[in-house]
């Protein structure tokens, strides 16, 4: 499974993989999760609920650190793979896939544009 832990101590590989050196991957790192946490906040459910119980409970996601988000969707921007390649890099089945990358690129785009960095 592709992780960022293991990835991050490579920066050939990890350039080669997102198009960023690990030192700009960092410098997106924050940014990215500010921009995730306005659109997905602890405090609610992903259809935009109060949470009944505290975050965290139930399966354990895919996409555990914010930085393993950060790190599919630049692979799959990067690249374009096929769903189940990317499913198979990650350790995930294709439908899980598709959603996070529905979830992830608007997060992305933000982050981008608030970096000033979004192409035209």
């Amino acid at each position: 499974m592709l992780t960022y832990e293991e990835l991050k101590t490579n920066p050939r590989k990890f350039l080669s993989f997102t198009s960023l050196t690990p030192e700009e991957f960092e410098e997106l790192l924050p940014v990215f999760e500010r921009a995730y946490l306005k659109k997905y906040p602890a405090s609610k459910t992903m259809t935009g609920k109060a949470r009944k119980r505290k975050a965290g409970a139930g399966r354990t996601a895919s996409l555990e650190s914010i930085a393993q988000k950060l790190l599919f969707i630049l692979v799959y921007q990067k690249d374009y793979p096929l769903q189940v390649i990317l499913g198979e890099l990650f350790g995930m089945s294709q439908g899980r896939v598709n959603a996070w990358i529905h979830r992830l690129l608007p997060i992305l785009k933000q982050a981008l544009n608030d970096l000033g960095v979004l192409p035209e």
